[in-house]
């Protein structure tokens, strides 16, 4: 089975990012607008239960934190994703390095850009409008992050929650 970890912003952010996603990105539909901070992973029901308890002791020892987003930004020419940048906090990436280091299963593709997808699997000439039109954009959202959420696939490609993690809660 396949698993990740991320951080669902609020409904707010959320509402934001789809209102780009139904456009944009062809796993709209798939999975709710997220920060990954653990790429999708194969394990086994009876690892997860063991990631489940590492996951539950980083999030008692990680307080609530800020997450501010502030402009739209791409990673061409690695790919073509357009996303909303999210500032880096010392928090964050602690929680990163810990969830990464706890859950020491396939390593991560790429160096940790926090940040949420509004578009992908754009051809060059799509990404080259797209990211020209909004790059401009002022995105200046800031909130409380108090949780995050180990995901798992379904056959059908959509993913759900397996379990949620209240930061400074063990």
């Amino acid at each position: 089975m396949k698993f990740g970890v991320v951080i669902f912003p609020s409904k707010k952010l959320q509402d934001e990012v789809n209102s780009y996603r139904k456009r944009y990105d062809p796993h709209y539909s798939l999975i709710p607008p997220h920060l990954t901070l653990k790429s999708a992973f194969e394990a086994t029901e009876e690892d997860v239960k063991n990631f489940a308890d590492k996951l539950r002791k980083v999030a008692g020892k990680t307080g609530p934190f800020s997450l501010k987003t502030t402009k739209v930004s791409s990673f061409k020419p690695v790919n073509n994703v357009i996303y909303f940048k999210v500032e880096p906090s010392n928090e964050l990436n602690t929680l990163h390095s810990e969830i990464n280091n706890e859950l020491d299963v396939e390593k991560n593709e790429y160096a940790f850009v926090p940040h949420i997808t509004i578009g992908q699997k754009l051809s060059n000439d799509e990404h080259s409008d797209i990211y020209g039109s909004l790059r401009m954009t002022n995105i200046n959202h800031e909130e409380t992050i108090d949780r995050f959420h180990l995901l798992y696939q379904l056959e059908n490609g959509t993913w759900t929650v397996y379990e949620t993690f209240r930061l400074g809660k063990e």
